[in-house]
This record gives structure tokens, sequence and C-alpha cells, in this order.
């Protein structure tokens, strides 16, 4: 039988799409091509990101759920009520075990409207045909990182967390701005994961598992077993030309090769999903109407204010000095939050956001305010 749709990378993106479109009732066949498909890290989202009806497709997917997560500063600590979820890669993969999907351990030399090229010459032909890869360097975008090292450890007490920490400040500050994010999977097993918003994506691994060993022991948490690792260099957008960077975009593109993903979090799942609706409404109308379509959408989405938000936290403040940037935006409204990571921050949020005394120096801020986009 015919490959209907045919897709180069097995992330994300690529999972979230196939997983929707299998949960139809007439799904097509598909085809996902990657080397190491679905490996090395797990995704989260917040409550208020998703839809019921996502939430609904999306379920057999979720790992884990907690009603409420934490925020810890110098200042303050803070429970948040938004409920939150983790995906891991070995639910998802499970999820999309269907009779029409198959995937498969190849890397995708060229890609063409109606087919793939594999590495080995072997040529795929499809009805619709989909870049999902990684981001690689475009002339439209200037990005900062946030980069981790992520252990899940089984510890030798219950460590007594009922809800996800999303960001312990209150480390030291290292490598720009550095906070420790903690997942309660069971009783007496954690993700911790060491996280740093920095200008390089550069990370030394060793360096950072002592970092986690110590902030483990600090908490009074003996690790018994590392059982697995993941790490990653998730890119923040700085600036965007957007009209540039879609302007070749003749084939489909999702997830990160789309430059899909929250500018100012990294967040990627809630884009996913979204752009996983684009694809069900138009992937049989062929590659180039697809391709089409996501731009479209893409063009409708308004990130100028979040790239804005990451000048000032990386331009304007020094590397040590932009956890006080942070540290005040948590001080914010609830819903504030909820929809700052939702991606749906309204104007009267914008002003809430900007006023009163800036945390960083004034005249670097304004410095930081025009968006320049580098030649890459």
């Amino acid at each position: 039988m015919q490959t209907q749709i045919a897709m180069a990378g097995g992330g994300l993106a690529a999972a979230l799409t196939a997983l929707r479109l299998l949960a139809r009732p007439d799904p097509p066949r598909i085809l996902i091509f990657d080397p190491a498909p679905l490996e090395g890290r797990t995704w989260s989202f917040h409550q208020h990101d998703l839809s019921e009806e996502d939430r609904r497709w999306l379920s057999p997917a979720i790992a884990h759920e907690w009603p409420g997560q934490d925020v810890r500063f110098p200042a303050y600590r803070r429970q948040l009520r938004a409920g939150y979820a983790t995906i891991t890669p070995a639910r998802l993969k499970a999820a999309l075990q269907h009779p029409l999907l198959t995937i498969r351990p190849d890397r995708v030399q060229a890609l063409a409207a109606d087919h793939l090229v594999l590495q080995d010459g072997q040529r795929v032909e499809a009805r619709c045909v989909i870049d999902a890869r990684g981001i690689q360097a475009h002339p439209a975008l200037d990005l900062a990182f946030q980069k981790f090292l992520g252990q899940e450890v089984e510890i030798a007490a219950p460590h007594g967390l009922t809800r996800p920490v999303i960001m312990d400040a209150t480390v030291e500050q290292i490598d720009g701005y550095r906070f420790v994010y903690v997942l309660p999977y069971g009783p007496t097993r954690l993700l911790i994961e060491d996280t740093r918003y920095s200008d390089t994506a550069a990370l030394s691994a060793d360096a950072v598992r002592a970092d986690i060993a110590t902030y483990a022991a600090t908490q009074g948490w003996q690790i018994t077993n590392v059982v697995a690792e993941e790490s990653g260099a998730l890119p923040l957008m700085l600036g965007f030309d957007a009209g540039r960077f879609w302007a070749d975009a003749d084939l489909p593109r999702i997830g990160m090769r789309a430059a899909q993903f929250h500018p100012v979090t990294g967040y990627s799942l809630p884009d996913a999903v979204r752009t996983s609706a684009v694809v069900e409404r138009h992937w049989a109308e062929g590659s180039a109407a697809l391709a089409q379509a996501i731009r479209r959408d893409a063009l409708t989405r308004t990130s100028g204010f979040y790239r804005l938000l990451n000048r000032m936290l990386f331009r304007a403040a020094d590397p040590a000095q932009r956890r006080h940037v942070m540290q005040r935006f948590y001080r914010l409204p609830e819903p504030l939050i909820e929809r700052f990571y939702a991606g749906r921050t309204t104007k009267a949020d914008m002003a809430r956001i900007l006023i009163g005394k800036p945390p960083v120096p004034l005249g670097r801020a304004l410095r930081a305010l025009p968006e320049r986009i580098p030649h890459v």
C-alpha cells in the first residue's frame, strides 16, 4: 500500500502529528524516518497550554500529571495552581503503536514534494512529504540557548514532593541564569534537571552531573541509582524575520525545523499540537498546499513581545543578574503567568510585565529594544 505521509525526523512534532492523525476514524498510512527517534528527553506542558479536545487524543502519551507546580527564588517560594503534565519517550512510543505507522531508523538525504531519498539512495514515494528534522542555522534567526542535563534517579528515602518544582533558582548562578527543575515520578524516583539560560550551547556534562549530585545532597536526597540521563540545548529566540524565514518554505516544515517553540521558555509541545491540527486539515491536498497552510498559520503567531523580553534578559542583564528578571516575573498574577506560558499574552499583560522599574540597567534596556538579525 502506498505511503500517504512521509516525515523526515522523528522528534516530538512528528510524533504528535502522527498520534493525532492515527486517532482519526480514517487514519492515513505514515512513515517516519529518523536514526534515533524520540530519544533523549521528556516533554512537559502546563494545564492551560492545551484545549480539552487536544488533551483527549494526547492522553495516551501522558506519563505523569500533577495538580500544581512550584517555583523557588532567593526572595520567596510560590505554589502555582495550574496543573502540569509530562510525556516520556517510552510512553509516547507505546502510544504510537499502530499498524498504519512505521518508524524506520534511516537518515533522509533529500526531500521533494512527492518522495524522500534516504542516505542509502532508496527513494520512498509519498502523497505528502514533511520535514520534521531539528533546528538549523538560518539567517532569519537570532538565538540564545536553554541548555540542560537531567538525570532520572532513585533515592534512598521518600522525597515528599507532591508537585513539580519547575524552577528552583535558589542555586548558585553559573553560565547565565541557572535553575534546577525537579519532577517527582514516584515516592523515591525523581527527574532532576540542571538548566542554564546561556549565550552558547556548550555544556560540560561531567560538571553538571556533579552539580546535580550537590543539589540532591542539599535537599537531603541520597541518590542510589541513576536510571536514565538526558541532555540538550533548546533554542530561545531573540530575533526573527518571519518573512525571510518562510520565503523558501516550498515543503512543509514542522517542529524545531519550523522554529515552532515558545521564544522565552523553549517549550515546544503546544506549538507541535497546534501545527498537527494544520497537518490534519491539509495533508491530503499535497505537500505544496500543506506548506502554504503551515506558513499562513505561522505568520499569524505574534512572538515579537517574547523576543523583546529575551533581548532584555540576554543583552540588557548581566548573566549573573538574569535571575532578578525571572524572580520579578514570577511575582505577577497567576492568570498572566498561565497566558504567558500558553503564548496568549494580552496587551494588558504586556503592560503589566513592563511596568515599573526594570530589573536591568535602563541604558542597556534601551539598546536592546531594536530587533536586529545578525547575518549567518
